[in-house]
């Protein structure tokens, strides 16, 4: 089941064991089952540590790792390979005993949560945003003796997920009732289940001294940003929503200078460890809803929070970044997760052997239509545009496909649906005005983006898309208040170019600060 490389990688990590662990199997006479087996019995025979047993469960396949001669456990429900296999080797190391990197404040705060707790939880092997819930959701068991949680590959469990309507990854329920959809880190859950959570944030946030460089978002420009200002030692923050930004939902990455391939997750891990190496102040699950600029040069800038808190600095900069456009019709946000959905890599096996569509022919939309042929029926390719705008590569390969259908010069104008899921769409031709209406079972909405600015309107100067306008050095129309990244001006929104951008704003940022006046001037560090 496991090859030489996996094999010899997981032997590596496997000697972190302290305890001793079960594989719990409950295994049936399918083909699948026999595949977790084998799977499980490739594992039991690289550690001494390790037995498998057999125990029925409602589920097959299924496998609980559980510490021997306790109730410490997590379970899954398929065989956790593909993005998953890193949370079966956490698993297996944490409830073997391994301490978890998580910040101490935060693994003693899952412990201290009152209250029982199971957790289910829906994921597809595609999925890159499903592992950080499924291994949050994973330790939080191993911690806490109150909480439960099983890992279900929805596409080895139809039944489950049309019974429930499961129509997007990762799916979340708590206690049998919905809990939460799409990707979700440690924090956010603890946060989610702890009602005090946000109060004591915010009240930590109040006692903060004013920063000498605020950063406002945490993506690859924000991360850039901190790292350029926090090397020349002085004092820098970091307010972020969820730290890697849009990076978190990007698959594939081939296109960043010297890394010839890596995942969105990764990179963004990299980024926030890097950040970390410096003095830093890190502020997740923070959302900026106000900015008031300093009401005179050299003066205090303000960053209001959604949580009552304040942040003060002597320079912003602002990498708020941006978001997937939405088509903006009726029936969208009704069938948003019904059908309606916006990452092709994490839903479109539960998807499988339906008829979909993907609204957008650039390079995302190209590339989702492609994708999703090769697991569902048929994909319908809607673009508004008289061409489509792929790369020229792009076009010729989703040419060759059998199960797809270009439609261009057309407009979405409604999602239809039965109350419950998706069941088609209506679209006009632009170019003789009819209405068609196709019937289908999902949309892929790949149209765009759309920067995260509304909430400065009324502080900086911003251009009619919404993004705010900089100059070459990436100063905004307020002094001492700079941006960068994808929510900005800037043109190409890549991310080796956000990158280069943080870091010019925050070298910016730096000159502004020393030639302001001064009694006690910030200086380099040496």
């Amino acid at each position: 089941m496991l090859d030489a490389n996996l094999t010899q990688q997981l032997k590596t990590y496997l000697v972190n064991i302290r305890q001793p662990i079960e594989l719990v199997a409950s295994l049936g006479e399918d083909a699948k089952s026999g595949e977790l087996e084998r799977l499980l019995n490739d594992i039991a025979a690289l550690s001494d540590d390790i037995t498998v047993v057999r125990k029925d469960d409602a589920r097959k396949p299924s496998f609980m790792i559980r510490r021997a001669g306790t109730d410490i456990g997590v379970r899954f429900a398929g065989l956790p390979m593909g993005h998953e296999f890193t949370s079966l080797v956490l698993a297996l190391l944490q409830v073997g005993g391994h301490p978890s990197r998580a910040a101490q404040e935060l693994i003693e705060q899952v412990k201290e949560l009152d209250g029982d707790y199971e957790f289910e939880t829906y994921f597809s092997l595609s999925c890159q945003n499903c592992p950080d819930v499924v291994q949050a959701l994973n330790l939080m068991a191993v911690l806490n003796p109150r909480i439960k949680h099983v890992a279900i590959d929805g596409a080895l469990f139809k039944d489950e997920v049309d019974a429930r309507k499961v129509m997007a990854v990762p799916t979340v329920f708590l206690n049998g009732e919905p809990f939460g959809q799409g990707r979700m880190e440690l924090e956010q859950i603890v946060a989610k289940i702890d009602s005090g959570a946000e109060a004591r944030a915010a009240e930590k946030i109040k006692t903060k001294d004013a920063f000498d460089v605020l950063v406002v978002g945490g993506g690859p420009a924000g991360a850039a940003a901190a790292i350029y200002a926090a090397r020349k030692g002085i004092r820098v923050g970091v307010a972020a929503e969820r730290f890697g930004g849009q990076v978190l939902d990007t698959m594939a990455i081939e296109n960043f200078i010297s890394v010839p391939h890596t995942e969105g997750p990764k990179l963004a891990a990299h980024l926030e460890q890097h950040v970390k190496d410096y003095d830093v102040d890190v502020m997740n699950l923070q959302r900026a809803e106000k900015l008031i600029p300093a009401p005179i040069e050299g003066g205090l800038h303000e960053v209001k929070l959604a949580n009552g808190a304040s942040l003060k600095a002597r320079t912003v900069i602002l990498s708020t970044g941006a978001r997937w456009r939405q088509m903006g019709v009726p029936g969208e946000d009704e069938y948003r997760n019904k059908g309606v959905a916006y990452c092709p890599h994490c839903d479109g096996p539960l998807f499988k052997g339906k008829r979909v569509a993907v609204i957008g022919g650039g390079n995302s939309g190209v590339e989702a239509a492609i994708d999703l042929a090769g697991i569902v029926a048929h994909v319908t390719l809607i673009e508004y545009d008289s061409d489509l705008r792929a790369d020229a590569v792009l076009q010729r390969k989703l040419a060759t496909l059998a199960n797809v259908k270009v439609i261009t010069s057309a407009l979405t104008t409604e999602v239809k649906g039965d109350g419950e899921k998706v069941s088609g769409l209506v679209y006009k031709d632009r170019n003789h005005g009819s209405e068609h209406e196709i019937e289908l079972e999902g949309i892929f909405v790949q149209i765009g983006l759309v920067p995260n600015t509304e909430w400065l309107r009324d502080s900086v100067g911003l251009s009619p898309r919404g993004e705010i306008e900089i100059d070459a050095r990436g100063e905004t129309s307020q002094r001492g208040i700079f941006a960068a990244g994808d929510a900005t001006t800037v043109p190409y929104k890549q991310i080796v170019i956000a990158m280069g951008a943080g870091s010019t704003a925050a070298l910016s940022a730096f000159d502004y600060l020393i030639r302001l006046p001064s009694e006690e001037p910030v200086e380099a560090a040496a």
